[in-house]
């Protein structure tokens, strides 16, 4: 049974048990060596008003300081968006979404502007390439 967590009376976020499987299945099969599958977490989220198809969240480093615990990102999806999608498109989605995790997997995020050697978009270009390769055969 998912467990719903309301937010302000306005959407609701529950565990997307199908999405972790989605998620661990795309990391294994891609070798994404830097993510660490089982500190992702990911949510639903129903009556969000973001334009986003999916979203990523990092815990930075003052919680995981405080609190005392690892690196850790969440992978929320938007219902209405992201179910609507291909299979394809919802692997690149996510894709995208674990494109944004560096490769020290500290729980910061990779902004899509960075500059120079480890280029968001060649990045993500490079996973999602190997991805329709890997699909191919």
């Amino acid at each position: 049974m998912p467990r719903y967590l309301k937010y302000r009376g306005k959407f609701i976020f529950s565990e997307n048990k199908s999405l972790k499987k989605r998620v661990n299945r795309l990391v294994s099969s891609l070798s994404l060596n830097w993510v660490d599958a089982m500190r992702i977490f990911t949510v639903s989220s129903i009556n969000s008003r973001s334009r986003a198809v999916a979203r990523i969240w990092g815990l930075s480093k003052i919680w995981q300081e405080i609190l005392n615990i690892k690196p850790a990102y969440i992978i929320e999806t938007v219902s209405e968006k992201f179910e609507k999608l291909s299979e394809g498109q919802k692997d690149e989605v996510i894709l995208h979404e674990l494109a944004h995790i560096p490769k020290n997997f500290s729980g910061a995020l990779v902004a899509h502007t960075r500059r120079g050697k480890s280029n968001f978009h060649k990045k993500l270009d490079e996973i999602i390439t190997n991805h329709r390769r890997q699909k191919r055969k």
